[in-house]
């Protein structure tokens, strides 16, 4: 288990290509965090950095107190576990575990203890003599995290492992990938660019955008509580509507938008919004509700789309302020085509921050 830090990193490539921008982050021992972000935005480039598969154009990665900037990949005890599995098909499930152990000459015996002790953490026990075409794409997966694991790394990184998976297997996988890194007491860093995937496994994630930390924060504060509109449109689906502020009072702001007004909390913490500032809100589908009358942040207008997905209702209401994505969760009324109806969100349910 290792804390990580990283200090003022900038990678370029190709003399002007920049991939990370000044960037810092500290990722406590024992979490698993997530690094996320649109493609192009360098998560990636940052996990390579931290294996030591890319050097950093400046700053400074430390393990714990020990800088490992210049350090070898083999050196820095970080076991990476990647997209394609990257297993050997020659080699049997118990060889292709055993391989870095043999790489490191660690004695025979020992070998053959630490990958039956592998096999039994991602539940494959039994499994060494199979080959690999014999196994499933989760089993797979879990063969190659057998193989991370097997080295006992001070921290375990993963790049988009589940993304060959289908939707089934990867809800499957995020259990299992997070019970293991916290039954072994591992630190896990996770790149991904399914935010759900995010919300589900992570403790703390940073949204990445340009080679610049956009936020970084629990599940739960990124998604209730985003700073910027990038942040709020990633993470999850959010209705963003402009306007302009009216006024600010304990923490929430009023904004001006086309025919009406709307209240909602303010979560970049050194904005001090004045009359006259141009604003975006942010309000979840799942934070307006349909109702006939009364109500705070209350807008009408009428359904122009609908779709039903068990669970929930997902709504197209057409109103002053453009067309709202709502959704209703186990609704008991299904609401027509062209109905009017009246929207309204709880203050704290939505948020304001800076255009």
């Amino acid at each position: 288990m290792e804390a990580i830090r990283i200090e003022n990193v900038r990678k370029v490539f190709s003399g002007s290509v920049v991939a990370l921008d000044g960037l810092s982050l500290e990722i406590g021992a024992g979490e698993l965090f997530f690094l996320l972000g649109a493609s192009g935005c360098g998560k990636t480039t940052l996990l390579r950095c931290i294996a030591g598969l890319e050097t950093p154009t400046e700053g400074k990665i430390y393990f714990g107190e020990t800088d490992v900037t210049s350090l070898a990949p083999h050196k820095r005890e970080a076991a990476m576990v990647f997209q394609s599995y990257a297993l050997w098909p020659h080699l049997t499930v118990g060889q292709n575990i055993a391989f870095g152990l043999e790489e490191r000459k660690v004695p025979k015996a020992e070998i053959k203890t630490r990958v039956a002790e592998a096999l039994e953490m991602v539940r494959l026990g039994g499994y060494g003599d199979r080959s690999i075409d014999q196994l499933s794409g989760g089993q797979q997966q879990r063969v190659s995290l057998a193989r991370a694991l097997v080295v006992k790394p001070r921290c375990l990184l993963l790049d988009e492992p589940l993304s060959n998976l289908d939707a089934q297997l990867r809800v499957e996988m995020r259990r299992e990938i997070r019970r293991i890194v916290k039954e072994n007491g591992l630190t896990g860093i996770y790149v991904t660019h399914d935010q759900e995937e995010a919300l589900a496994m992570a403790d703390r994630m940073a949204v990445l955008s340009w080679g610049k930390i956009g936020q970084v924060g629990t599940p739960e504060e990124i998604y209730r509580r985003p700073v910027n509109s990038y942040v709020a449109g990633f993470i999850g689906e959010t209705n963003l509507i402009e306007g302009e502020v009216m006024e600010m009072h304990e923490g929430y702001c009023f904004v001006k938008v086309k025919g009406a007004a709307l209240v909602g909390r303010v979560t970049l913490g050194d904005w001090q919004a004045k009359a006259g500032d141009l604003a975006t809100v942010s309000v979840r589908p799942e934070a307006w509700r349909l109702q006939e009358h009364g109500g705070e942040n209350e807008i009408s207008g009428k359904i122009v789309g609908r779709s039903y997905l068990g669970q929930r209702i997902e709504y197209f209401v057409e109103t002053a302020i453009g067309t709202q994505q709502v959704v209703e969760m186990n609704p008991h009324v299904i609401q027509e085509i062209a109905a009017r109806v009246v929207l309204h969100a709880q203050h704290g349910d939505v948020v304001v921050f800076p255009k």
